[in-house]
């Protein structure tokens, strides 16, 4: 203020620099600052503790439009037209050139204008039943509009999504924690993933996927792009222990300190002695072979090959046993009323034992205890002490702005804390 003279600038001149001119510098100027950080030996960006956190989004939380309501409407106007096509080719004078079911994901405004124009050749509005002829009249008039809005709505949700606001089409619908009503309403929010060390943020990417697991190799990409490497130890909790991550881990020679979902249940004694659990069952890897609690040889039946929701494949063996029929423990084996079959991932379940002894080492368990108070806190000093709940711009560039400049001050208020001496009482 002293610098400009008591000039104060409007709210365009703010709105127009932190919106446009600094979307290209913003994340340069933030790197900037952690590379200084780090000379100064307050942090080490050999190590990253990630995590991440919903923020609502500046949306009406009442403006949702959902994927599967989408799908949903083409499936009942393929329904519709394929009942008009049969009526059609039952009654016309001349045989309809095309009898192929129209399914509904076929359904385009292009397909829509096809299909009606062959009707249309096919037969005259005076052969029509009066019922049928409504609903045709009903089809010429609106189905080419919505088919024309409802795929300007898929392009928007895309392959990844499955849902969006009107209000801000960048925000995905997501179960908000902080949720007033305490019962977990879903609302438009973005999902803002960070990492930190000595509780200084090194690195921050907003998502609109309300996964974890979805977004942990994008976040780490957006590292090295910055830093020009990964992290040395990425740190995370269960949310993030995928198959996909640990390789993508392995393949970058990052050390993944990453949970999985059941570490902790498996260092219980119940399910140390669930002998029915699949899990628990030894397996013979010269023979491929599992063997049941009843000593019973489970051999190798077929493969099961799932993809993910990012194009990730995953393939298990499967395992039945020979015999289950006259077996004593049956009913507190499994409720199938066949052989029991079993499934491993072999990669994954390596993985994972490799994942289970850095968590179980004494550096494991010095990171488990930090990273709590190294994330965890920095996002409740941003949400509790500086009141950041609710993003205030539109827009996922935006956002990622606002986020960013919120970051730079979240270090600068720590660097500051850290290099002025504490005053004596």
């Amino acid at each position: 203020m002293w610098l400009s003279g008591m000039q104060t600038p409007d709210h365009n001149t703010i709105n127009i620099f932190r919106t446009s001119k600094l979307q290209k510098p913003l994340k340069n100027i933030f790197s900037q600052i952690v590379i200084q950080l780090e000379k100064e030996g307050l942090l080490n960006l050999e190590k990253a503790y990630t995590d991440g956190t919903k923020i609502e989004a500046n949306a009406n939380k009442y403006s949702f439009v959902w994927g599967k309501a989408i799908q949903t409407r083409f499936v009942k106007m393929a329904s519709t037209l394929n009942e008009i096509w049969d009526y059609a080719d039952q009654t016309c004078k001349r045989e309809m050139e095309d009898k192929t079911p129209i399914l509904h994901t076929d359904i385009t405004s292009e397909k829509i204008e096809e299909i009606l124009s062959n009707i249309d050749q096919s037969m005259s509005s005076e052969d029509m039943d009066i019922k049928i002829k409504q609903k045709f009249r009903r089809i010429k008039k609106e189905y080419p509009q919505q088919i024309k809005k409802y795929e300007e709505q898929r392009a928007i949700i895309g392959e990844d999504r499955n849902s969006y606001s009107k209000t801000d089409p960048d925000a995905t619908f997501m179960r908000m924690k902080e949720d007033h009503m305490g019962n977990g309403q879903l609302k438009p929010a973005y999902n803002t993933q960070i990492s930190t060390e000595s509780e200084f943020i090194t690195n921050y990417t907003i998502h609109q996927s309300p996964t974890d697991t979805n977004t942990l190799i994008e976040h780490l990409e957006e590292y090295k792009e910055q830093y020009g490497h990964y992290p040395k130890d990425s740190i995370c909790d269960a949310g993030y222990g995928s198959e996909e991550n640990y390789l993508f881990a392995q393949e970058n020679n990052i050390t993944p300190f990453i949970k999985y979902n059941y570490f902790h249940k498996e260092q219980t004694k119940k399910w140390q002695e669930d002998h029915f659990n699949s899990s628990n069952f030894p397996y013979d890897k010269e023979r491929d072979c599992c063997i049941c609690p009843m000593e019973q040889e489970m051999y190798y039946v077929g493969e099961k090959i799932t993809k993910t929701k990012t194009g990730f494949i995953q393939k298990a063996s499967l395992y039945q046993a020979k015999d289950c029929k006259n077996c004593q423990v049956r009913s507190q084996c499994h409720k199938s009323s066949k052989n029991r079959v079993i499934q491993i991932n072999h990669r994954l379940k390596k993985l994972k034992d490799k994942a289970r002894e850095l968590q179980l080492s004494e550096e494991g368990i010095k990171h488990r205890r930090k990273r709590p108070v190294e994330v965890e806190q920095t996002f409740g000093n941003l949400k509790q002490n500086k009141n950041f709940r609710r993003f205030s711009l539109r827009g996922l560039k935006k956002v990622e702005i606002e986020f960013g400049l919120l970051a730079i001050a979240h270090n600068i208020s720590k660097y500051c804390n850290k290099i002025t001496p504490k005053m004596a009482i």
